[in-house]
């Protein structure tokens, strides 16, 4: 077994909390990804599980052993750096099978160990090159596979795609997902990139000031966020905000955004939001999809208004329209050629069965 627990985990440094007290129970083969802005502590908690980091208080458990006080050689990890780490001097099979060489294998496994993890990465060619010879994505292939050689418990990943353009990066998130399938070792990754965390996680945990804000499949946290922070977060271009307040109208629950633009709710959310006070400061959330050109077949939950818009960004596949609502800009996505232009109205549809409504003061999806 090679599940990993943490337990009420705190890290202190001085007075400041940079991990606050957090549970988490990952899976034997599971891919789970610590997503969150910067200092949110998610690369903190990599480096506790790795060893890198003594803990102020709490547990950590691989393979229901605790390993508080375990040395980082000794907990059967492999980690990838955001740098690499690759020893200048040597190969590429002698960077590979440096941790395995220093353990005493025979040459013989060592090679096999080699020659499959090559195999794997595509990069039986490159295995007597030196790191200077190769490209930046080449290197984290490298740094991978001399982390699969070791045969770990865990593999550990801080932000390995860091360096790579954004083209190398879409490949090496492929080539991650590729190998994760065909070792199934269990992983965490760490990465403040939102769609690096869907594309490759089975869950993904949103990190916020030391906390964790959610956990959940990818289109969970999408489809079903639990608080502001997940909604804005996950998702590009972010959910849209508009402040917004709750009243009924002839024995029906609408939602109100402006002096002139109300909408009825569909019957299920209407009754999902039944109870909520009408004196309460909410927000409306919207995802830019939910949020198109009309239609002439209106469906039902689907209201329609028009908008003046301030700018439009072409895609190719789709474009992105910007308008401003009382003082709040609002992103929307409609078809290339639904005659959405700078400066021009135009007539939109806004989705209400995919609506979030949230509570002002608490940041809490209702």
């Amino acid at each position: 077994m090679a599940d990993v627990t943490l337990r009420k985990v705190i890290k202190r440094y001085d007075e400041v909390e940079a991990v606050r007290g957090i549970d988490l129970d990952i899976a034997d083969h599971e891919f789970v990804v610590l997503v969150g802005p910067s200092g949110c502590g998610k690369s903190t908690t990599l480096r506790m599980i790795a060893g890198l980091e003594d803990i102020t208080d709490g547990d950590i458990m691989i393979g229901g052993d605790v390993v508080n006080d375990v040395p980082p050689k000794d907990r059967d990890i492999a980690m990838v750096f955001q740098n690499y780490a690759l020893y200048p001097h040597m190969t590429v099979a002698e960077n590979m099978s440096f941790g395995l060489r220093l353990k005493r294998y025979p040459k013989a496994e060592i090679k096999t160990r080699i020659d499959e993890a090559a195999r794997m990465l595509d990069i039986v060619e490159l295995v007597d090159r030196k790191p200077k010879q190769l490209s930046g994505g080449q290197r984290q292939r490298v740094a991978m596979g001399r982390a699969i050689v070791r045969n770990p418990k865990v593999f550990l990943f801080d932000e390995p795609l860091s360096n790579l353009d954004a083209k190398l990066r879409v490949q090496m998130r492929i080539e991650i997902k590729k190998v994760h399938q065909k070792v199934r070792t269990t992983t965490v990754y760490v990465t403040h990139d939102q769609v690096e965390a869907m594309t490759l996680a089975d869950r993904v945990v949103v990190m916020n000031h030391g906390r964790i804000e959610q956990i959940g499949t990818p289109n969970e946290l999408y489809h079903n966020p639990a608080t502001r922070f997940v909604a804005g977060f996950i998702g590009s271009p972010a959910m849209n905000f508009l402040p917004c307040r709750l009243e009924d109208v002839a024995g029906r629950l609408h939602i109100r955004l402006t002096d002139r633009l109300a909408f009825p709710l569909p019957p299920a959310r209407a009754a999902r939001y039944q109870g909520v006070s009408r004196d309460d400061k909410l927000q409306l959330g919207l995802r830019p999809e939910h949020i198109t050109e009309a239609s002439a077949h209106a469906e039902p939950g689907v209201e329609t208004f028009e908008a003046m818009l301030d700018v439009t960004e072409p895609m190719g596949m789709e474009t992105l329209i910007y308008f401003t609502l009382e003082g709040a800009q609002i992103c929307g996505r409609v078809n290339p050629n639904a005659g959405a232009r700078d400066g021009a109205p135009l007539r939109l549809a806004v989705d209400l069965n995919n609506m979030h409504l949230l509570n002002e003061a608490t940041g809490a999806v209702l």
